[in-house]
């Protein structure tokens, strides 16, 4: 369960013409930077496309320049292999590079620990958390089932391994979740893993699988259009967001599974990183750019639109969530014999 100046004086008269021009070109500039990119950055994305890391990831770039918060620009690039492991290792090994950021998601825990795969989030440089992403249970809408109850009802009716829980990689958040049901209602899926959450969706609309545990950012368009139906969220407390996406639902009228009597909870980290070894400036810069992208109007609406956990924090504190949340996913991990032997 997660729950997580520079000033300087001035004289009062400049004694000189020269002096002036300068002093009105620096106040017209702004006070300098201590670092900031000198060639384009490379923002790493260690999942798929189309799921809820990818679109954040393309969303900070669209914001970034949009609102030209930066001089160079950034390129988003997807490393997925290995449940993500490309994507961290690539990373990990450009020791001292400040061009190249990663968004993490929780697959910075489970990777390593389901595979063995020599990395730890400490051998990266935290930088700042985004926000937490929701899950939610997601059935067609071409179903009966109304409540969670009902369709978990129906799973452990229909017997072991009949009914197919779709997700995204194996030995992930999605199948840790998977596990978490099984546990609390005694039913028992085939987990099918897909790339990324945008296929995930797909595949629900299309029948072939029967739930997911999809992002609400990841399947809000085919709600929306009426061909998949939320049962409950994975949170401890029902999401705040009111605005209806659909003609009779907002977010906040979806039940958390616990009221639906699935006792299970987990939230997912949206975060940002930078390769070990890089300066104190380069990371500022890059906490600041991320705060500057927080408070734009375009990063508000993407907060309400996929429902998001809008925590964010940096510095010590976000090192103290992470120790937490590296311990509580070894926990889960383990119970669900996940982790490499």
């Amino acid at each position: 369960m997660i729950n997580y100046a520079i000033g300087h004086g001035r004289k009062a008269i400049a004694r000189a013409l020269g002096s002036a021009v300068l002093l009105a070109a620096a106040c017209a500039a702004g006070p300098a930077l201590a670092w900031e990119p000198s060639k384009p950055v490379e923002f790493i994305v260690p999942a798929g496309t189309g799921g809820g890391a990818d679109q954040m990831a393309r969303l900070i770039q669209g914001i970034i320049v949009k609102h030209k918060l930066m001089k160079e620009s950034m390129v988003v690039v997807n490393k997925s292999g290995g449940a993500g492991a490309e994507g961290f290792l690539d990373i990990k090994e450009a020791k001292g590079n400040p061009n190249k950021i990663v968004i993490t998601l929780s697959n910075l825990f489970t990777t390593p620990m389901a595979t063995g795969v020599p990395f730890n989030w400490k051998d990266l440089t935290p930088v700042t958390m985004m926000a937490l992403d929701q899950f939610v249970l997601w059935v067609n809408a071409d179903t009966p089932y109304k409540t969670a109850k009902e369709y978990l009802d129906a799973v452990k009716a229909a017997g072991p391994n009949k009914m197919k829980m779709g997700g995204t990689g194996s030995k992930q958040e999605d199948q840790i979740i998977t596990v978490g049901i099984e546990k609390a209602t005694g039913t028992k899926f085939i987990y099918v893993p897909f790339k990324g959450g945008g296929a995930v969706a797909v595949q629900l609309v299309g029948g072939h699988i029967d739930s997911t545990v999809n992002n609400p950012v990841e399947a809000v368009a085919q709600w929306r259009a009426g061909k998949l139906r939320p049962l409950c969220v994975f949170d401890d407390e029902r999401m705040p967001y009111k605005d209806k996406v659909t003609d009779t639902m907002a977010w906040g009228d979806i039940p958390t599974c616990k009221e639906s009597g699935v006792a299970t909870d987990y939230v997912m980290l949206r975060g940002i990183f930078m390769a070990p070894g890089v300066t104190p400036d380069q990371v500022a810069f890059y906490a600041d750019l991320m705060k500057k992208v927080r408070e734009t109007p375009d990063w508000k609406e993407f907060m309400e639109k996929g429902a998001f956990n809008t925590t964010a924090i940096a510095g010590p504190e976000f090192v103290k969530w992470l120790t937490g949340a590296e311990a509580t996913h070894k926990q889960l991990m383990t119970e669900a014999g996940f982790l490499a032997k």
